[in-house]
């Protein structure tokens, strides 16, 4: 299990297998298949730990193992999806912890990119991070866009013609905060071309700073689809956190194999759009070689594949209906509706490619918007002023431009005589009357005293 906090932010990378080079925890010794430095050195150079493999050693050697083990490619429809397209002109950015675009099954997919961390390199392709973590950035890219080291070998992403915008971010104790970095990487990711934001992190709570609210709207603004990870329960996440409890943001869900929801390598909650495969999945690392991998932080790039190929199968499809697309689209999963542990449903690239789905005018994932306006009210500024007073001077008529007579004040109208004057009327009969008895009472009383 690999988790690191810094700022708040965690990388949502749950456990790394080693693939290739000496045996470990099961998978056979095929060096001769792995492009590059044998697994084991890359473990070595990167820093990443073993961890229980979930799948058995290969009875026999495939034709390429790394290739045929990227079970989601059928399951999900992804290679039917390629009949129609592979993501060709839309950019991807991966905002993590930088991007080896020397990697063989990267070659010529990482077109640009900046670093936030103040450690990387300026193109963003320098790894950077905790040892444990520098990997990530890379092995996400090369699920989103892998480009494979040749015809049926290596590593081949989801959208395997799309490009990559590497953005380096930094988790270390050393760098600069984290929410800081978020904000300027997503307005810049925006302003240099990017089609899609991938954020296989979480903040692990479900409130955001409003820094984020200017830039996530930004993006959103521009048509710029975000995907970010629901996280891992094996990590310490038992319910999603920004960015993806952000309104607007296609959060992803983890399930196995077998499409049932992870135990361990997904979370849970309202936000949740679509589920997609986030166990025994695989990615290339820094230096070259692979790893099997666990958690949504591999869910998500898959998702951002997907959401490429519908961009690219689609042009000038704004941001809101390429979602909807996505979640449309999706394999019932869980309790009919929106489910809190699978979203709407089970990743479906070929359909969210080519079926018909109505178009729609607003994002299914929420307004944020309309979420900042409801809980960002702004202290009013204002200053009140006093109510008018009357005035004996004669004042102009704004409908007709006539100066009015004052005498015209001196005469009640209809309100004040029934709210005025009708009491005041009843009270003055009253003591009329009143007045009258007394005067009677006075005079009958002097009468009887003559009388004796």
């Amino acid at each position: 299990m690999i988790r690191r906090r810094a700022a708040g932010l965690v990388v949502c990378l749950l456990a790394v297998t080693a693939v290739g080079g000496p045996t470990i925890s099961g998978f056979a010794s095929v060096p001769e298949l792995v492009e590059g430095p044998s697994a084991s050195t890359s473990l070595a150079s990167t820093g990443l730990t073993t961890a229980p493999a979930s799948i058995g050693a290969a009875s026999s050697v495939k034709t390429d193992y790394i290739r045929d083990d990227e079970y989601w490619l059928d399951q999900y429809g992804i290679r039917k999806a390629w009949a129609t397209t592979e993501g060709k002109g839309i950019t991807i950015a991966v905002i993590d912890t930088g991007v080896d675009g020397t990697v063989p099954d990267l070659a010529g997919a990482v077109k640009s990119g900046t670093d936030f961390s103040g450690v990387g390199a300026k193109n963003g392709q320098k790894p950077v991070g905790a040892s444990s973590e520098s990997a990530h950035g890379t092995m996400v890219a090369s699920l989103a866009a892998g480009r494979g080291t040749a015809v049926g070998a290596g590593m081949i992403g989801v959208a395997p013609q799309a490009s990559i915008m590497a953005i380096s971010i930094g988790f270390g104790a050393a760098a600069k905060n984290s929410d800081t970095q978020i904000a300027d990487a997503v307005t810049w990711a925006v302003d240099h071309g990017a089609n899609i934001i991938n954020m296989s992190l979480t903040r692990n709570t479900l409130a955001w700073p409003e820094s984020w609210d200017t830039a996530f709207l930004y993006a959103m603004k521009h048509n710029v689809v975000i995907v970010a990870a629901a996280g891992n329960r094996g990590s310490g996440t038992t319910e999603v956190g920004a960015p993806a409890t952000m309104p607007g943001v296609l959060t992803v869900a983890g399930v196995d194999r077998n499409e049932k929801a992870s135990v361990d390598a997904s979370a849970q909650g309202i936000t949740i759009g679509v589920s997609a495969p986030s166990e025994q999945l695989l990615g290339a690392v820094p230096g070259g070689g692979y790893v099997q991998w666990e958690g949504t932080s591999g869910s998500t790039p898959i998702v951002s594949g997907v959401v490429a190929l519908v961009m690219a199968s689609h042009p000038g499809m704004n941001a809101a209906n390429v979602i909807n697309r996505i979640v449309k689209t999706a394999s019932p999963a869980g309790a009919t509706g929106v489910d809190p542990i699978y979203g709407y449903g089970l990743l479906n690239a070929v359909a969210a490619v080519t079926a018909t789905v109505p178009t729609v005018t607003a994002n299914p994932m929420g307004d944020l918007s309309a979420w900042i306006r409801l809980n960002r009210r702004a202290v009013p500024t204002a200053v009140p002023t006093t109510p008018p007073t009357s005035v004996s001077a004669p004042v102009k008529s704004v409908a007709s431009g006539v100066v009015q007579s004052p005498i015209g004040v001196l005469y009640p109208t209809a309100a004040q005589l029934r709210d005025v004057g009708l009491p005041l009327g009843v009270l003055a009969l009253f003591a009329a009357l009143l007045i009258v008895m007394v005067v009677l009472a006075v005079r009958r009383f002097r009468s009887i005293r003559r009388r004796d």
